[in-house]
């Protein structure tokens, strides 16, 4: 069932009953439908991000600390909640824990993109041409997007208009303040990854729960997507943090 929150302004999958105790953030291109088995007997919100599902996209190219402060009028009302989150949703949740960690109860990610091992590769010689050409405007935008859309994943092939300006922000974002602020902090937070995660590598998300000081659990035979063992053990560490975090009768 899909509810509303912060005024109408956020769309939510609604599970159980009112207040909240959890809120889940999902992946690029996904919508808050991907975590109705974690969710399954709780109560909790699973938000649609602006651009996914049923919510509309921003009117400007946003980071995720926009993201972020949407969630964070989203949740406030019955906050502090334990955040579990994806890909994409888990750079917004640790933008949230960062800057407003009143808010945050508890943090469970998965598969989420916040640390590079590796510098990115410079673009050939060709494209670099090209660009320049494009800025003096001696090549055309149409041709530009043509060979943007050769080089992208298909994320990127896939987005288009200010969404496309949303995944290019992000993808060059950075998360070291935020891992450091999540180790000086005492929000439980657990990494959770699978063992064949090539979007956000399982290396790269190992170094990452060193940096915010939280335990890494690797599943083996799963990849990025929330789904078979990797959907039951992010579950099984949502519900440890739930019990970890509750409060006292």
């Amino acid at each position: 069932m899909i509810t509303s929150l912060a005024g109408g302004r956020v769309l939510a999958e609604k599970h159980g009953a009112t207040p909240p105790r959890v809120v889940a953030l999902h992946g690029w291109g996904r919508d808050g439908t991907d975590f109705a088995t974690v969710l399954s007997g709780l109560d909790a919100v699973s938000i649609h991000l602006p651009g996914f599902g049923p919510a509309p996209a921003p009117e400007e190219v946003w980071g995720s600390e926009d993201y972020a402060e949407l969630v964070a009028e989203a949740v406030a009302a019955f906050a502090p909640v334990v955040i579990v989150a994806h890909s994409f949703g888990g750079r917004v949740a640790v933008r949230l824990a960062a800057r407003r960690p009143e808010l945050v109860r508890g943090l469970v990610l998965t598969g989420v993109p916040l640390v590079r091992l590796a510098p990115p590769t410079r673009p050939p010689l060709s494209f670099r041409l090209a660009r320049w050409a494009n800025a003096r405007r001696l090549l055309s935008d149409r041709r530009m997007d043509a060979l943007r859309d050769q080089r992208g994943s298909a994320d990127y092939r896939a987005a288009h208009g200010v969404m496309r300006g949303i995944m290019v922000r992000a993808v060059n974002e950075h998360y070291d303040d935020e891992l450091a602020a999540l180790a000086g902090q005492t929000i439980p937070t657990r990494f959770v990854w699978g063992g064949d995660d090539t979007a956000a590598p399982t290396d790269a998300g190992r170094v990452a729960a060193e940096r915010a000081g939280a335990p890494f659990r690797t599943v083996e035979g799963c990849a990025h997507l929330l789904t078979g063992d990797l959907e039951l053990a992010v579950r099984e560490e949502l519900l440890a943090v739930l019990a970890e975090t509750e409060e006292p009768a």
